[in-house]
């Protein structure tokens, strides 16, 4: 098994997605208040499906830095964006103060075969851009998939495609969420055999509501492994057990994956702090200011 020991500290980070209302964003700095009790290194702002929420994000990321000091992190994907558009944008980010970018290709909008009103089509094409535009002024995190990309033609497909995304000026990777241990494991043994020295964080999906999991699984392409299906199909509309269960399930791959020394581990929250503190928690990452 590969050995991805470090001397330094696991760390965590959020991830939260921008809302629609004014009352979903008052409910989002709640939930993010809570988060930041736990000392996160920093809370990551998703673009929307499609690009569909653009603006918000920027409003989001705004909104946060006027609650907290933790750095807040914004989304950039290739979806219907243009060259001039991502320009002005980088250096928006830039006269905020922000220093890091998650660059992403993104999901296609409903109905659009192609990214036809883009002037990038992969993300490393995008990190490639921002590299140009702003030296080493972000900090670039990009995706990776340790159970390949659902439109991969193959696993080395995938990976050369993180190789293209680190040689472009990617510094480091955040994975789609998994289930199994040992396929990041393995993942890691493959993305060390091509000699991408670079940090790749486990992208972690606590357990809240089965159906939701199940066809959000199916669409990404993380598996959702048999027995882990069989048991919350058990539960049935018994929420409570579902969330016991889930964290147990949760908290125990990330004690092995924080003993196998990884950099960090990055919550996709669905902007929902209990779940995620309460795995935090569990493993012992909680760490309440002085």
């Amino acid at each position: 098994m590969t050995t991805i020991m470090t001397t330094i500290m696991t760390t965590i980070s959020y991830e939260l997605f921008p809302t629609q209302t004014e009352e979903g964003a008052q409910k989002l700095h709640i939930q993010a208040a809570l988060l930041a009790e736990s000392q996160p290194e920093f809370f990551s702002v998703t673009y929307g499906a499609g690009g569909s929420m653009h603006n918000r994000t920027r409003e989001t990321l705004l909104a946060l830095q006027q609650t907290t000091d933790l750095a807040i992190v914004p989304h950039l994907t290739c979806v219907c964006d243009s060259r001039e558009s991502i320009r002005l944008s980088l250096k928006e980010y830039q006269s905020l103060g922000v220093k890091r970018i998650i660059a992403l290709r993104g999901d296609r909008p409903s109905g659009m075969g192609t990214f036809s009103n883009s002037d990038f089509l992969y993300a490393s094409e995008l990190v490639s851009f921002i590299r140009n535009e702003t030296g080493d002024d972000f900090h670039i995190e990009v995706a990776a998939y340790p159970e390949v990309h659902p439109q991969a033609v193959s696993i080395n497909t995938d990976l050369e495609n993180l190789r293209r995304k680190v040689d472009a000026g990617a510094n480091s990777a955040i994975t789609q969420y998994f289930f199994n241990p040992d396929s990041f494991f393995y993942f890691m043994d493959r993305v060390q055999a091509l000699g991408l020295d670079i940090p790749v964080v486990p992208g972690i999906m606590p357990i809240t509501n089965y159906t939701r999991l199940a066809n959000f699984s199916d669409m990404c392409g993380a598996e959702l492994p048999r027995w882990l299906r069989r048991q919350l199909e058990s539960y049935g509309d018994d929420r409570n057990s579902i969330r016991q269960f889930g964290e147990e399930v949760i908290s125990k791959m990330c004690e092995k994956l924080v003993a196998a020394g990884v950099p960090s581990l990055h919550f996709y929250t669905l902007n929902q702090a209990a779940p995620s503190l309460a795995i935090v928690k569990n493993i012992g990452l909680f760490n309440p200011p002085d």
